[in-house]
Order: structure tokens, then sequence, then C-alpha cells
């Protein structure tokens, strides 16, 4: 993803990434990026969960916009409500 991320910055559109693996995302510099420490496959949070869904995006869209270097990762305070046992490391 960083790759492509980096390709239509260079157009000149801002993009982000919501990371569920942070050291992956450090290797791959993308230009922004938020973390959540989330299982993979559920980057914006639980099914059904709207109102969480809601707040990782409207702090992605907040990133894009406060984010002033590249390779900038803002770790999210969301936490996961499910059994620990799903989140990843």
């Amino acid at each position: 993803m960083g790759l492509i991320q980096r390709e239509v910055e260079k157009a000149g559109i801002s993009t982000i990434s919501v990371s569920l693996a942070r050291k992956l995302t450090e290797e791959t510099r993308v230009p922004r990026a938020v973390f959540v420490n989330w299982p993979m496959g559920h980057p914006l949070g639980e099914p059904f969960n709207v109102k969480t869904q809601m707040a990782v995006l409207k702090s992605a869209f907040k990133a894009i916009e406060t984010i002033k270097e590249p390779g900038v990762i803002i770790d999210l305070p969301y936490r996961w409500k499910q059994p620990e046992d799903l989140i990843d490391g």
C-alpha cells in the first residue's frame, strides 16, 4: 500500500493508511498513517460498532490535515472490546 500511496501523493493527492501492523507500516514508509491495535481484517473496528468505526474514520481524516512530515504514524486510542485473544501481538 505504501508504494501506491507515494505515487498518489506525487500527483498531489493526500493519502492516509489505517494500519493494523505498525512495524510493517514503518518499514514501508507510507506518507502518513494512523495505527489501531486490532485483529487483521478489521481496520475500522468491531463489526456493527458504527460509533467506533466513524471515530476511526474521523481520526484518519483529521490526521491527513495534521501530519505535515512524511512517515508519521499516529497511534489511535481506541480499544478492541472483544476477547483479547483475537488481537495479534
